[in-house]
């Protein structure tokens, strides 16, 4: 019954392209689910000069906009405003920098609200790359749900490119053909994302995790060695739950082998539940049509008040740096903006207002080859996390726990799980400091 109106509304990228305007803003699909064929239309129209000033409102480009429109030269009418900095903007800015410009307007914020501070700035027009429509009008959109469904819904106009390889999953995970302003087709491999090998620090930093994570626990794991790591580490647990912000091919490994049943969760039971999913091929056909899936925008995924309605709540993510007070940077490099707060705080907090819940933030005890210490007597970059959250920090060397205790207490739980070389040197810091 939908097929008169999906014909009336196919087109080709160029034209569906002219329903973006020359001056207003724009947001596009994250990560995987950004349209290729849309974007690189797009910068056609910009070589045209058929673009005055377009603010892109986005989080976690890839190599397919930074081949398209985010290219140093359009930045005069391209205004990217990125919510998480990747390579593509890190590149931006430095350019910038040497000319003394400003060519990336950073938004911070935490990943949860992202959808509403998208709809109260008011998006033109939102491109993104869909599943093939089903039998009833939906659009599937099957690694994100995240800030895409949500602004697919408010955008003025819906600029949709149909891509067969998209998974269609379950869940909230479609926009509906009557929303639609206008359709592409056009077939491409999807993203993947490189898989950092598992060293035998990451193993031995997981093991130090796992004897944390209870049977029965619920799941946010984050991307990284480490967590790579934790996922093969738990495949002897029982009875597990998945709930997280992304899912990954380690994560979705760990679901194959058993250890994950989702049973004991107090919300979407017997459902793994993930607001993005970025990996290889295999991972996104494990999506594709399993009932298990379910994809959620970010604001309900990434609620401390909704992750928390499970019990035993395990969120493991990384740090950059961690003051001796607890106080946590996850974003900044050498006093630069690097990344951004992503959800990491959402889970933080959600985990520990969960029964039994706990939080837990990992790092290698050292960055630079072992130059650097990431424990330090004040963290450089802002509070990601401030020092009234954080609750348990991971690195090779062990386990400090920050709940319960005062300042002293936390400085010398760091200090003992920082790396040797740079203990004495903490030591006299934190007494400088008055912390001890």
């Amino acid at each position: 019954m939908y097929q008169s109106e999906y014909k009336s509304k196919l087109t080709t990228p160029e034209q569906a392209i002219e329903l973006v305007p020359a001056r207003g803003t724009l947001s596009m699909g994250m990560a995987v689910s950004e349209p290729p064929a849309l974007l690189g239309a797009l910068e056609q129209r910009i070589k045209r000069g058929g673009i005055e000033q377009l603010r892109v409102y986005y989080s976690h480009s890839t190599p397919t906009a930074a081949r398209t429109i985010l290219k140093y030269e359009y930045m005069d009418v391209i205004k990217p405003h990125a919510f998480f900095l990747t390579a593509p903007e890190r590149e931006l800015m430095q350019r910038g920098a040497q000319e003394g410009r400003r060519v990336v307007y950073y938004m911070p914020g935490n990943f949860s609200s992202m959808p509403r501070i998208l709809a109260e700035v008011g998006i033109d027009a939102f491109v993104v790359m869909v599943s093939p429509m089903d039998k009833a009008g939906f659009f599937s959109c099957g690694t994100n749900g995240d800030y895409t469904i949500p602004t697919a819904r408010i955008a003025r106009k819906l600029i949709v490119e149909v891509n067969p390889r998209m998974p269609r999953v379950f869940g909230d995970s479609a926009v509906h053909i009557s929303e639609v302003a206008a359709i592409v087709e056009n077939e491409t491999p999807l993203f993947e994302l490189p898989v950092r090998p598992t060293t035998e620090l990451d193993r031995i930093i997981s093991r130090h995790i796992v004897e944390l994570v209870p049977d029965r626990a619920c799941l946010q794991i984050g991307v990284g060695g480490v967590p790579n790591a934790v996922c093969e580490a738990l495949v002897n647990h029982k009875d597990l739950g998945v709930h997280t912000e992304l899912m990954t091919p380690q994560l979705a490994a760990l679901i194959r082998s058993g250890a994950v049943t989702n049973r004991h969760k107090n919300i979407n039971r017997y459902k793994n539940v993930y607001t993005l999913a970025a990996g290889d091929a295999a991972l996104y056909d494990f999506l594709n049509d399993n009932s298990s899936m379910e994809l959620y925008p970010v604001d309900y995924v990434n609620d401390p008040y909704v992750i928390a309605r499970n019990e035993r709540v395990i969120s493991i993510s990384a740090f950059l740096e961690v003051g001796l007070d607890g106080e946590v940077n996850a974003e900044v490099v050498a006093g630069r903006q690097y990344s951004a707060p992503g959800g990491q705080l959402d889970f933080v907090r959600g985990a520990q207002l969960s029964r039994h819940g706990k939080s837990i933030l990992t790092a290698y005890s050292t960055a630079a080859k072992g130059k650097l210490s990431r424990i330090v007597a004040r963290i450089e970059g802002p509070a990601t996390d401030p020092r009234a959250d954080t609750q348990y920090i991971v690195t090779e060397y062990g386990v400090a726990d920050m709940r319960g205790k005062s300042i002293a207490e936390r400085a010398q739980a760091l200090i003992a799980i920082a790396h040797p070389d740079f203990r004495d040197d903490l030591y006299h810091q934190a007494r400088e400091l008055g912390y001890l």
